[in-house]
Order: C-alpha cells, then sequence, then structure tokens
C-alpha cells in the first residue's frame, strides 16, 4: 500500500487522477527552511522528514511525502502565515519569474528514494487591488508562495517551463517514475 504523508487535497487528487491507490496519514512536522539552506535541499529534506514521520507508523508500506517551495531572488516562500504575509509573497512574484520545487520522497523498508522537481513560473504584474481581492477569498492562505496555479490566480501566469503538477503540488511522473523503479521491492 501507498501511505500520502500530507493532508493536501491537491496531492490527493493529483494522485488519484493518476489512478494511483493510496492511504492518507498527514505528517504533522514543522514546514521551515533552515538559515541558508538551498531550495531544492530545503524541499528534499522536509519531504524525507514527512515520509519518515508517517513511516514510522506504516513500516511494512511505501509512504510518500512531499513537500513544495516557491523561490524568487534565491528566497524561500514557504505558506504564508497570515494575510500580510500572502501579499508580501505576491508583490514578489508579481511581474517575474520564479521557480517551484517539489521535493518527494519514498521511504521502502526504512530505506529513503529522494528526487525533486523544478518549474519555472512566470507571472504577469498584479495590481495592489487584484493581490487584496485575492488574498480575501482565503485561496492563498494554504499554498507555497500564496497562490494556486489551478485557481484564481491562474489568470496571472502566462507560461510556465516545466511540470504542471509539480507547481499545483506533486511531479506526479517523478512519483510514478520513482514507485516502478522499487517496484520490486513493493512486492
Amino acid at each position: 500500500m501507498l501511505v500520502l504523508a500530507s493532508a493536501s487535497p491537491r496531492r490527493q487528487e493529483l494522485l488519484r487522477n493518476a489512478g494511483i491507490a493510496f492511504e492518507v496519514v498527514p505528517a504533522n512536522i514543522p514546514e521551515n527552511s533552515v538559515p541558508g539552506e538551498a531550495a531544492k535541499a530545503c524541499a528534499e529534506r522536509l519531504a524525507r522528514e514527512k515520509a519518515f514521520a508517517a513511516a514510522s507508523q506504516f513500516p511494512n508500506d511505501t509512504v510518500l511525502g512531499a513537500d513544495t517551495v516557491v523561490v524568487v531572488d534565491g528566497q524561500i516562500l514557504g505558506k504564508p502565515s497570515d494575510p500580510a504575509d500572502a501579499a508580501r509573497m505576491l508583490r514578489l512574484l508579481s511581474g517575474r519569474d520564479h521557480y517551484v520545487i517539489t521535493g518527494v520522497c519514498l521511504v521502502v523498508d526504512g530505506q529513503s528514494f529522494v528526487a525533486s522537481e523544478t518549474t519555472l513560473v512566470a507571472v504577469n504584474k498584479i495590481t495592489d487591488e487584484e493581490i487584496a481581492e485575492y488574498v480575501a477569498t482565503g485561496e492563498p492562505m494554504d499554498k507555497a508562495g500564496a497562490y494556486a496555479i489551478q485557481g484564481i490566480a491562474s489568470r496571472w501566469i502566462p507560461h510556465i517551463e516545466g511540470d504542471y503538477c509539480n507547481v499545483v503540488g506533486l511531479p506526479v511522473a517523478l512519483v510514478f517514475r520513482m514507485l516502478r523503479e522499487i517496484g520490486p521491492r513493493l512486492a
């Protein structure tokens, strides 16, 4: 059985849409970056911590942990702490390109397999009024970088380079490839 160490409805929907069966066991760990930590290392470390937190409860199953970060000018943007923080993040992203990095970790028999996906996202200029209206919807509040590409924020994203699912929160093709590669271990 695949155990998803995440309560994210977006990750669950992506796995369901790909026909990957799973059980949900949220891993409640702090999602903080370490000072000086590179974005990719942060996303992969948090994915690993989430996977191992759930694997301790399900040692005989394959556990999937994932964490998504948004990076602009080397600054890691996680989930906003409040509406003002969400507005700050959106102002940073307005009219610029940034990267979305999702770290994924599969834990099987106490052994971890870690990888990540990076996608470039272009954002049009967003006015302060549009930012205020968007933040008021509540949509940005539990999203890395304070936006949902599959939601209202799609109106400001003219193009991406890379995996769309990664920006939503889980690089499904990468996860599927990893599951196939460790497949014999699942038997």
